[in-house]
């Protein structure tokens, strides 16, 4: 299935932006469009357990995903129930001299209806995806 990786250049401190990216707690409020709804279940130091909504393109999945923050360097998510189990999302922020940059892994597993269609259709979750993190761009820089 899907695995790509992203970048971005962001122009805002490290801190800054990786704070916006693992408040997954906000993310109903910051990209209701892609998120539009979380419930945390269960934190235990660094490592949270949360049922979020997804919407990526026209695709919606429902998914339980544990979160893994590294602040301010990581913050790595593994879906571990749901419509993308087995799903990873691993985030990087590298301080730049102006900025920083974010690099993303996605290795993206579907399954049923959505594997199906997946395979006679276009494949656009890498875009879909670059989306979605052109709006955290778009948040960190504001």
């Amino acid at each position: 299935m899907p695995k790509f990786s992203l970048e971005r250049i962001i122009d805002a401190k490290r801190e800054s932006v990786y704070n916006i990216f693992s408040d997954f707690e906000n993310f109903p409020k910051l990209f209701p469009q892609h998120f539009p709804s979380i419930r945390v279940r269960s934190v235990r130091n660094n490592i949270s357990v949360v049922e979020e909504y997804l919407r990526l393109g026209d695709k919606e999945f429902l998914i339980m995903a544990k979160h893994v923050s590294n602040s301010p360097t990581s913050h790595d998510v593994f879906v571990i129930g749901g419509d993308a189990k087995g799903s990873i999302f691993k985030e990087k922020f590298l301080e730049l001299e102006k900025g920083t940059k974010v690099m993303v892994e996605v290795d993206f597993k579907i399954k049923g209806k959505l594997k199906i269609s997946s395979l006679f259709g276009k494949n656009t979750y890498e875009q879909d995806y670059g989306k979605i993190l052109d709006d955290f761009v778009k948040n960190a820089e504001n």
